[in-house]
């Protein structure tokens, strides 16, 4: 089955009422695939963990082939794709989550499995002090090249996506709606920056409304999506609180940015330090050391110190190296330096801890 017709099948399985992403997996896995979901009679689905008669039943009632279809064409109008949780594509991070969606639909240029991945949210009043330590944040990890992810929402989140933007990180908007809109609208300018360099996903068809109890459904996304949720500021309840305990439950990082005591907007934060949810963000060398990421820092460091001390023609060989293999013949060809001369300015290089020697004269980066 090709993957136009796999994903149609996704979306007929994601608009079956009642089933939910952890039954819509169960189905898929007992039925032997996506498309038999569809050829099984009510006893054969009655077999299937946390399906009973009354479910297996309604399930053999619905008819969403046709619906299915409408949504299909309306992704290749609007340039909008679908992946299924066991596509390749799929967040390798959320894939995990037993909740996770079964079909997320995207729009824009957006990479779901970058190496950094960090979530931040927060109150929809965020204050001064909440916006300029987003942007003090953000500055600071500019180096590391993370992909900030958030929910578009007013204050915290539409902070978190502007500051990425202005510092040059991909950004991803998680919609609690289908991507027929944006919402709320006064941030549609900023969510066609996004396309560029990150963009919206969704779980939900279009025409899904952004009603009150699609946010929670919403935030579990942006918990599982992420190496760590970041909480700027919140009230004693909230989605951001909701978001932190979801990460929590998927033994990821939280962080929480601590305020004043007698605060609104810093009780949720300084009670989920206190609970040891999440860990107190104070600061930014120590959240890098909690995330592993100094040594990235370090090793950037030393390379940056020995570039200093290389010779013309070992700088000028090393501009042609990269992290994939590449044969002394290609090297010598592409620098227009004698043989005699590239065997031992690689080896002067291996020395200093730049480059790494392969089987078959063979050479990359370190």
């Amino acid at each position: 089955m090709n993957h136009e017709a796999n994903l149609l099948q996704y979306i007929r399985l994601t608009l079956l009422d009642k089933v939910g992403p952890v039954n819509a997996r169960k189905l898929v896995a007992y039925c032997g695939g996506i498309e038999a979901v569809f050829h099984q009679d009510k006893n054969s689905l009655m077999k299937v963990p946390g399906i009973g008669e009354n479910l297996a039943a309604h399930i053999l009632a619905q008819d969403t082939l046709a619906r299915a279809e409408e949504e299909m064409e309306f992704m290749e109008k609007e340039g909008i794709r679908g992946i299924s949780y066991l596509d390749p594509e799929y967040p390798r991070r959320l894939q995990h989550c037993d909740d996770a969606p079964v079909i997320l639909f995207i729009k824009g240029n957006v990479t779901l499995n970058t190496e950094k991945m960090i979530s931040i949210v927060g109150t929809r009043k965020a204050t001064e002090y909440g916006k300029h330590y987003i942007a003090d944040f953000l500055k600071a990890l500019k180096g590391h090249d993370p992909t900030i992810v958030s929910g578009l929402a007013y204050g915290v989140d539409i902070c978190a996506h502007r500051e990425s933007l202005n510092n040059g990180l991909p950004t991803i908007g998680v919609m609690a709606h289908g991507l027929d809109r944006i919402y709320p609208g006064g941030h549609r300018k900023t969510a066609h920056r996004m396309m560029e360099e990150g963009g919206l996903i969704s779980e939900f068809v279009s025409g899904t409304a952004p009603d009150r109890e699609r946010f929670p459904m919403r935030n579990r996304i942006v918990a599982g999506m992420s190496d760590a949720t970041i909480v700027i500021e919140s009230a004693a309840r909230g989605g951001s609180m909701i978001t932190a305990y979801l990460a929590n439950g998927y033994n990821r990082d939280v962080f929480a940015l601590p305020g004043r005591v007698g605060d609104e907007f810093s009780e949720g934060c300084n009670q989920l330090i206190r609970k040891d949810v999440a860990h107190l963000l104070d600061d930014i060398a120590e959240f890098e050391r909690m995330m592993g990421w100094q040594h990235v820092k370090e090793k950037n460091s030393v390379q940056a110190k020995l570039f200093v001390d290389l010779t013309e023609e070992q700088s000028l060989l090393l501009g042609f190296l990269k992290e994939d293999p590449i044969s002394i013949d290609v090297l010598t060809a592409e620098s227009s330096l004698p043989m005699s001369k590239v065997s031992p300015l690689l080896l002067e290089l291996e020395f200093k801890g730049l480059v790494r020697t392969l089987p078959g004269k063979r050479y990359m980066l370190i």
